[in-house]
């Protein structure tokens, strides 16, 4: 088979990107923004002499491996009203708003996140368990939700890229080919420092915003049901256990259904709720088909750039010419970059990025710079592009655009930066360690 020509795969990403910003940016359905890309993709690969027959196969083999994601957001459209209606959040936010003191609002919120995430091992998790409850709490404190959003997503990421109960983690251990524990180690340098410096981050937001009273909600008075916590309790045991994250949100859905019943509701109100959401808070299928639509169809599109090598052969060419650690980390970070802005998912770039990459830093670095490079982008940049799977997941539990709560979510941002400036500093010791000898 004839590899894609430099033209064409320029091309390709051309009228792709073009698509996803003119969606992104007018806020119009990101399926049909993707079209022209994925459209673009089957016209060069029949030009490659593949048969509709196999482009079809191999576009519904990528949607089939998407299956999963769309099952978890065609879920999640029906939590938050579910809990709404059970009453859940409105507990859920009484009980927050008591125990979280509003002067430390942002950095208890990010170290929340940060343990839960590295507890569960799943961002996704993570923000459906106390995302919700949160937010509503800083509705409540009227503080700006896309910082707090922004504070979420980070301490999310935390346990998502560094937890070894993450699936992310050890899809890139096993990837790189390289022990848990090393790969764990390797990170943890600029693990320590992002955290530090993200704690300072909002810890900046909280000193300079604007006073709020200390004792914001008392529970004297109120009548807590322990039956409305079910629900999140439910789905919280259940990720904590390693139960699938399907099965955790649908087991969320029924208990919260079943205790709206008991309480007197119609299942009439119930169904209302779960195709059209809750005004003011979200929710709903009719506001998640497109976007299902849309991951569909970039399954197909993952499908047809890994099974037809689209991209590896001009990798592989990236690499040849090498000269230090700085110029691999920058390149490694870049062509991860750009993985992540086609790809719209996190595995595909974890696997390309690593198996294209492994025997070169195996050979001139060893595996733990590239499980600390990787670690530091590949394993973040799908949470910050705006057309991601993972970003979009994100987006979609919280209820906040994600070019809302982006700007706000600092470990993402500094862990690529921190990764960059730790290989220069290798690199000069290094040299200067040459120097020295000689």
């Amino acid at each position: 088979m004839n590899s894609f020509s430099i033209s064409h795969l320029i091309f390709l990403l051309s009228v792709t990107l073009a698509g996803v910003s003119w969606s992104v940016f007018f806020h119009q359905p990101l399926v049909i923004g993707f079209l022209p890309g994925y459209i673009t993709l089957v016209i060069l690969s029949k030009q490659k002499n593949q048969s509709l027959k196999k482009i079809i196969r191999i576009s519904l083999k990528g949607v089939y491996k998407t299956r999963i994601v769309i099952l978890i957001l065609f879920l999640v459209s029906f939590l938050l009203p579910s809990w709404y209606l059970s009453g859940t959040i409105d507990q859920m936010v009484r009980l927050a708003l008591y125990f979280i003191n509003p002067d430390y609002f942002f950095v208890l919120t990010f170290i929340a996140a940060m343990v839960f995430s590295m507890l569960l091992g799943t961002t996704v998790g993570t923000l459906s368990a106390i995302g919700i409850p949160i937010l509503g709490t800083a509705l409540v404190l009227n503080l700006p939700s896309e910082v707090v959003a922004g504070a979420l997503v980070s301490g999310a990421f935390v346990g998502d890229r560094t937890s070894p109960f993450s699936s992310a983690h050890q899809l890139l251990a096993h990837t790189l080919e390289l022990p848990v524990k090393k790969q764990w180690n390797a990170m943890l340098l600029t693990t320590v420092m992002a955290v530090g410096m993200s704690l300072l981050f909002y810890g900046a937001f909280d000193y300079f915003s604007v006073p709020r009273l200390h004792q914001v909600e008392t529970l004297h008075g109120y009548e807590f049901s322990l039956i409305k916590f079910i629900p999140p309790i439910v789905l919280l045991l259940l990720v904590l256990f390693k139960v699938s994250i399907l099965y955790a949100f649908l087991s969320s859905i029924l208990s919260a259904a079943i205790i709206t019943l008991l309480e007197g509701a119609g299942v009439l109100e119930i169904a209302l709720a779960f195709w059209s959401g809750i005004e003011g808070l979200g929710g709903g299928f009719i506001h998640m088909y497109q976007l299902l639509l849309f991951l569909a169809l970039a399954g197909a599109y993952n499908g047809l750039l890994e099974e037809l090598n689209v991209i590896q052969p001009y990798l592989d060419k990236w690499m040849k010419n090498s000269s230090s650690l700085t110029s691999d980390t920058l390149k490694t970070l870049f062509a991860t970059l750009l993985i992540s802005l086609i790809a719209a998912n996190q595995t595909l770039p974890i696997i390309l990025t690593g198996r294209s990459f492994l025997r070169h830093w195996t050979n001139k670095y060893g595996k733990e710079e590239l499980a600390r490079v990787m670690g530091d982008t590949t394993m973040l940049f799908p949470g910050m592009v705006p057309w991601s799977v993972l970003a979009i997941m994100c987006s979609t539990i919280l209820g906040i655009p994600i070019l809302g709560f982006l700007p706000y979510a600092f470990f993402l941002w500094i862990l690529p930066l921190l990764t960059l400036v730790v290989s220069i500093a290798k690199h000069f010791r290094k040299s200067k360690k040459i120097v020295t000898v000689y």
